[in-house]
Formats: structure tokens, C-alpha cells, sequence
């Protein structure tokens, strides 16, 4: 495995996990873990170059958030994309398809396709809205525990009983509390798009929106109002999976990515 170094527009250092040869993939993981929570993905994805970016909003440690709106998450996914030497394609995985979306909206020659699992947008309205509003107030009271409850359950849509199975396991816990500032900040940088699906009409790449099978309803929601917006998208459903495939089910995302790929490459 290599890192890749790009700097993006601002002149930030944006750094990636590179491995393998072949055609590129360009992943963007989402806030429930960095670059290496697509580990499994990865190793069962040979024949691809898969390049997984390391978000900055993730970077600074506990209590960490910067507040950079999602124009720059693009810009610096973009100067990762210039690296790869030929169009990728961009998978972008929850909020961090938010950032793959805008990013393929700027300049879409820089992608050969886009896949786009559960991406939060805000579509038909706020994707954090009360619930989120809640959880940081939790979080400032000093309930960080609380406040990554109701995000995971109000605003992610897991299930509560496994939501309370993770935070009663000191490390789950300390893993999952540890980026919550993060997560807030990466929430309001997301409804600040504002609400609708206006902006993507013209982005025709083959686009795959995938969708868990057991996810809840406003992430269906928001695949249905991409699916009617991009001229080239198609959806498919990852059978009996929610939210978490690259951890719960590697070898059915990276059939769905590699699907996707004969799609993008031809």
C-alpha cells in the first residue's frame, strides 16, 4: 500500500490510501470511520486501483470540527482525482457522497461513473434537521454517548438495539464518540446545499445508487429523488443490509462496485 499526496485548492494536503493497479476508484468513506474502515471492500476488489481519500474533517482528533462547507470536500476530492492519471470512478458512501456528488457536478470529466451507497442529501429537506439539533446539544451538556445515540438512530437509521449493543463496549464506544463534533459539523455542511436535486439535472454519468435493503425510508427517499434527477443513474438494492455493507458485508458492495465499474470503464 502507497499514499498518495495532492494539494488541493486552498493548498491543504490531501492524502489517500492507494493500493493495487488497474483501472482507478476513487472511494470516499463516510462518518462512521476513515479510509480503513473500507479495508475489506478493498482487498476484495483486484484489477482496480482503489484509492480512498482521507477526509480532513476527520482528521483532527476528538473534539475536532471543522466547519468547511462541502464545496471544499469536493475540491479536494478533484485534486485527488487530477493523480490518478485517467477519469475514475467516484463511490462515495453517506456523507462522504455528498462531497463525491458536488465534486462530479463541478467537473464531470474527471470521473468515468459515480456510485453513490446511501449518500445523505438533503433532497426533500433537512438531513439533520431536529434530531441533529438534539444531539448537539446533548454533546455540549457533556453526553457524548447520548448524543451519538440519537444520531445514529434518528439520523443514520440504525437499529436502536444495535446502536445501544456499540455503546455499552467501552471501545466501540470511545471509537464512535471520538469524531462526533466531526459528524455535526459534516451534518450542517450538508443542509447548507439546501434541500432539492435541481443542481444535478445535467450530470449524466452512469450512475449506481445503492440502497440497503433493511435501511430505512428516507434513505430510500433520497435515492428515488436522485434516480429521478440523473439523466444515467439506475438503482440497486443490497439485499438484506442497512447502512454498514463495507463492514457487515464486503464481498456484496465490492460485487455492486465491480458491476458498477464494467458500467463506467466498458
Amino acid at each position: 500500500m502507497a499514499e498518495l499526496l495532492a494539494h488541493s485548492l486552498d493548498g491543504t494536503a490531501v492524502t489517500a490510501l492507494d493500493d493495487g493497479a488497474g483501472p482507478p476508484l476513487l472511494l470516499v468513506h463516510g462518518s462512521g470511520g476513515g479510509a480503513e474502515s473500507w479495508d475489506a471492500v478493498v482487498g476484495r476488489l483486484p484489477g482496480f486501483r482503489a484509492v480512498r481519500v482521507r477526509r480532513r474533517r476527520y482528521l483532527g482528533g476528538p473534539g475536532a470540527a471543522p466547519a468547511h462547507p462541502v464545496a471544499v470536500e469536493a475540491a479536494d476530492l478533484l485534486a485527488v482525482a487530477d493523480r490518478l492519471g485517467r477519469p475514475a470512478l467516484l463511490v462515495g458512501h453517506s456523507s462522504g457522497g455528498a462531497g463525491a456528488l458536488e465534486a462530479a457536478a463541478a467537473r464531470p470529466r474527471a470521473f468515468a461513473g459515480l456510485v453513490l451507497y446511501e449518500p445523505a442529501l438533503p433532497t426533500a429537506g433537512p438531513v439533520g434537521g431536529a434530531a441533529a439539533r438534539r444531539a448537539r446539544a446533548a454533546l455540549a451538556g457533556g453526553d457524548p454517548a447520548g448524543a451519538m445515540r440519537i444520531h445514529l438512530v434518528e439520523v443514520a437509521g440504525m437499529p436502536p438495539a444495535l446502536v445501544d449493543l456499540l455503546l455499552a463496549d467501552p471501545a466501540e464506544r470511545a471509537a464512535l464518540t471520538a469524531g462526533a463534533a466531526a459528524q455535526f459539523a459534516d451534518l450542517d455542511a450538508i443542509d447548507a446545499l439546501g434541500p432539492g436535486t435541481d443542481r444535478y439535472r445535467r450530470l449524466a454519468l452512469p450512475t449506481t445508487l445503492l440502497t440497503g435493503g433493511t435501511s430505512p425510508g428516507h434513505l430510500h427517499g433520497i435515492a428515488a429523488d436522485l434516480a429521478a434527477t440523473l439523466p444515467a443513474a439506475r438503482t440497486v438494492t443490497l439485499p438484506g443490509q442497512g447502512h454498514l455493507a463495507h463492514v457487515t458485508a464486503p464481498d456484496l458492495l465490492a460485487d455492486a462496485i465491480r458491476e458498477a465499474a464494467g458500467r463506467a470503464f466498458g
